[in-house]
């Protein structure tokens, strides 16, 4: 018996395109976490204001809005096909920031404006890496290869984020972009060699882009599972990401008193816990009751994060993010794996599309957090977001409790 067949977090790995997408899912994860330490501590620097930082981490999201036209496009042209274009787009936009930088041109306004145009794309990136696992992996090595592949984003949070800050204040923002010009090419390369998926499934194109997405909407709203499901990656967007995202800048400067290098830890130990958590889902996930776990654990996400808003320690502050993000795993991965499980094939790609949509409350938050914190102060705009997030949660779970919290329901079937 191989290594791969005795080790049930490997198993996923036996599927060839797999073994590619992972790396290249890997690298391009902590190019974007290093992207994300450098830009936001230019802007918070150059400005002074956590505003001009609630709204560059608001950017980053603004392809939200589309993202059910990249998954319709996924359908139409291929996910392999579409994803090489939208990582070609990345390594792109990297070199011209690159080239800012070393040349000493790099301004708060030609951040945001690049910063606009990534953000159009890149939120659809989990999405097209979801619907090549969806399309390329055996039923029963899903929650495993979903679990797996939550480890690129959540490794790269800690790599990413320690390498970027520390190459920054090492060594400077254009050679710290060189190298994440470095890590896109890499990505790219590997993206190409993602197979196709195992059973290719061709659906009757709609007669116009719009259909498509009229039709992407009502087989959500058909679905009552799949409805709670939206409602909830909405909300943990809206009250739960933004406090261990962008805003961490902000804790980190003016609440702990810590440089770049400090913010650089701090996210490194929610993504630490993060990765802690996929690989405990990837190895024991299949025994989880998918949304009974997923309720239970975004109301613990919200519950920490209460705690940590009045935390004003650093190291104590450390852990309560270690903490939500181990729990947060819990939640994120069996809620894609239900929705991919749930979904028709030929509905696929508009559906993850649709599921991204709900990334939007993530930049609301953010905006929304932003002026409310320069005057009520960080603890207690953090604690109002989780508060509310512990009270539609709960309401969720009531409301569909027959479809999601029942153990005989076909959301928790193992």
């Amino acid at each position: 018996m191989s290594l791969l067949d005795r080790v049930p977090a490997l198993a996923p790995f036996n599927i060839r395109s797999f073994r590619f997408q992972w790396p290249s899912d890997l690298l391009a994860s902590w190019a974007f976490e290093m992207e994300g330490v450098i830009l936001g501590w230019f802007v918070l620097v150059s400005t002074g204001s956590v505003l001009a930082l609630a709204l560059f981490g608001s950017l980053q999201f603004l392809g939200t809005l589309v993202s059910p036209l990249f998954g319709m496009a996924g359908d139409r042209l291929g996910n392999r096909r579409l994803l090489c274009l939208m990582r070609g787009t990345y390594l792109v936009i990297a070199a011209c920031l690159a080239a800012l930088f070393l040349a000493g041109l790099a301004t708060p306004a030609a951040v945001f404006g690049l910063a606009t145009v990534m953000g159009l794309v890149r939120p659809s990136d989990i999405t097209m890496r979801n619907l090549l696992i969806g399309e390329t992996m055996p039923a029963d090595y899903l929650m495993r290869a979903m679990g797996v592949s939550r480890t690129t984003a959540d490794s790269a949070r800690v790599v990413g984020a320690l390498t970027g800050a520390g190459l920054v204040a090492a060594l400077g923002s254009g050679p710290a972009y060189v190298a994440v010009c470095a890590f896109y090419a890499a990505s790219l390369a590997l993206t190409f060699r993602v197979g196709l998926q195992r059973v290719r499934v061709v659906a009757d194109a709609p007669a116009s882009p719009l259909r498509a997405l009229r039709e992407g909407f009502a087989y959500v709203w058909s679905i009552p599972e799949t409805r709670a499901l939206m409602l909830l990656a909405f909300l943990v967007n809206l009250a739960a990401y933004p406090l261990v995202g962008s805003l961490l800048a902000y804790v980190a400067r003016n609440v702990y008193g810590l440089d770049q290098t400090g913010l650089g830890w701090l996210l490194a130990s929610f993504s630490g816990g993060a990765l802690a958590g996929s690989i405990a889902v990837s190895t024991h996930g299949a025994g989880i009751r998918p949304a009974r776990t997923m309720l239970t654990c975004a109301l613990g996400w919200f519950a920490i994060n209460l705690v940590f808003s009045w935390i004003q320690s650093p190291g104590w502050g450390a852990f309560a993010l270690f903490c939500a993000g181990f729990v947060q795993s819990f939640c994120q991965i069996p809620m894609a794996v239900l929705l991919l499980r749930g979904t028709e094939p030929a509905f696929r790609g508009r559906v993850m599309g649709v599921r991204m949509l709900a990334v939007y409350g993530l930049p609301l938050g953010l905006l929304l957090a932003g002026p409310l914190i320069e005057r009520l102060g960080f603890a207690v705009v953090a604690s109002l977001l989780s508060v509310t997030g512990l009270v539609f949660t709960a309401a969720i779970a009531w409301t569909w409790r027959t479809r999601l919290w029942h153990p005989g329901a076909d959301a928790n079937a193992r």
